[in-house]
């Protein structure tokens, strides 16, 4: 069902907008927790801290992709927006091009430079196997990884946000099914997790493509006068690499964090694997409802209604909110059963570094929502530089205090966990007051200006 963002009661209309938004993105995640889960209990602990450092490596490749895709999806949003029939398809033909082009170029560097990046991430030398043999076969996922995310993206700049969960849902639930068959029963060990997830990524990518064809032909259909434009192209790549660069640096950031981690052996390497997917998992929903509320934000700023938008950031505030408030409580009690999920009860020492992990990331869940509806904002208003620069400020003070408070004896590997809500809170001090300063011009601009 497509929704137009510009009409209704502006409670009811993010809700139902974003909530399949957030079931698609919770069920993306049971990609790596199903291989997670599976890896732990059937594989053991290096296997699992393997897999578990392979998947900030491929959180950090999917972010290019998810980056673009997301990019456009505001264009397309705009678009939508302006009532924009021509541009609207002439965009989605850039960004078609311009998304696929990238992933190509990004499959053949990684399948290239395997050795350099295990060298990277500096994999202890137990487990470079290991990790060599798992990541060659999830690299052939991305263009998978590229369908889906380029065609959910124009379904849900019309407003449609079910398909892409129905997609999903299929998708995670084979993921499931293949690992259990894959891992458990022809024993396949970390070779055969990969290809459970690469299978059930084609399986999504792909049916989301044929369904987008078959019910909106005619925003796909070549007609005359509708073409593969240089100006559609730049304005594509001119919004959309603010928005890649932000979603890259951010999870550059969590990779090279990730090599940090390495360096403190395998029971830590293990411990953050299996916290880091409860961690992401948990906060999925107030992520999503940000891009949701990215989506609501450039719908109506292409239908020029500054009201609705600031109603809008009124109610998606109380919201995420809201929703922090419930995973915060959740985490932090159920922190130990979560990571006995993953880890066997013998391995003490990874599930009490997994509980630390949790305690201190999930009591500030709230800074973290109120940072993914900055990010939302910004895109949405057509400034993704803004973005870019609170996920540097996020990410920069990640970075540089994990390095640095490890390094203090007393601290060690618990320096690395504080510095992640730290660089939440300065980020989101930086993106309010930006805010509440240039309040006099946040919607301003023509309706067809979208850089900034």
């Amino acid at each position: 069902m497509n929704r137009d963002l510009t009409r209704g009661p502006v409670m009811k209309t993010m809700l139902r907008f974003a909530i399949p938004m957030i079931f698609g993105d919770l069920l993306q995640q049971c990609y790596n927790i199903a291989d997670t889960l599976i890896v732990g209990r059937f594989l053991g602990t290096n296997a699992l801290a393997a897999v578990g450092s392979a998947f900030s490596l491929m959180t950090f490749l999917t972010s290019i992709i998810l980056g673009l895709a997301m990019g456009s999806g505001t264009v397309f949003s705009i678009r939508f927006g302006q009532k924009d029939r021509v541009g609207l398809k002439e965009n989605i033909l850039a960004s078609f091009a311009l998304l696929g082009s990238v992933t190509v170029v990004l499959n053949i560097a990684v399948f290239a430079g395997t050795d350099l990046i295990l060298r990277f991430l500096r994999t202890p030398q137990e487990l470079v196997g290991m990790m060599r043999e798992y990541l060659l076969v999830i690299f052939a996922g991305l263009l998978g990884i590229f369908l889906y995310n380029f065609f959910a993206s124009v379904l849900r700049a019309l407003g449609n946000s079910v398909v892409p969960l129905v997609f999903l849902a299929v998708s995670a639930l084979l993921n499931i099914a293949l690992d259990l068959w894959f891992v458990a029963k022809l024993g396949r060990g970390v070779a055969g997790a990969a290809e459970a997830t690469v299978i059930s990524q084609y399986v999504s990518g792909i049916g989301i493509a044929v369904y987008t064809r078959i019910k909106f032909p005619d925003l796909l259909r070549r007609e005359a006068g509708i073409r593969l434009r240089g100006s559609r192209v730049r304005e594509i790549t001119g919004f959309s690499a603010l928005t890649c660069l932000q979603q890259s640096i951010m999870n550059f950031g969590i990779l090279t964090v990730q090599g940090l981690v390495n360096s403190f052996g395998t029971t830590v390497m293990a411990s953050f694997a299996a916290a880091v997917k409860i961690d992401a998992f948990a906060y999925l929903p107030v992520q999503d409802f940000g891009n949701a509320f990215s989506i609501f934000i450039a719908q109506n700023f292409g239908a020029q209604k500054p009201e609705r938008i600031r109603k809008g950031i009124r109610t998606a505030t109380l919201t995420s909110l809201g929703f922090s408030l419930v995973l915060t409580l959740l985490v932090c009690v159920f922190a130990e059963p979560l990571m006995a999920l993953f880890i066997d009860a013998e391995e003490t020492a990874v599930i009490a570094e997994g509980m630390r992990y949790l305690r201190i990331e999930g009591a500030f869940y709230c800074l973290i929502g109120g940072l993914f509806l900055l990010y939302g904002l910004y895109r949405g208003l057509g400034k993704p530089g803004m973005s870019v620069v609170l996920t540097i400020v996020s990410l920069g003070t990640r970075v540089g205090l994990a390095y640095a408070l490890s390094a203090i004896p007393a601290l060690g590997v618990v320096g690395i966990w504080w510095s992640v809500p730290i660089g939440w809170f300065l980020a989101d001090a930086l993106g309010v007051g930006y805010y509440f300063a240039s309040r006099k011009k946040r919607f301003s601009g023509t309706r067809g200006d979208l850089h900034g």
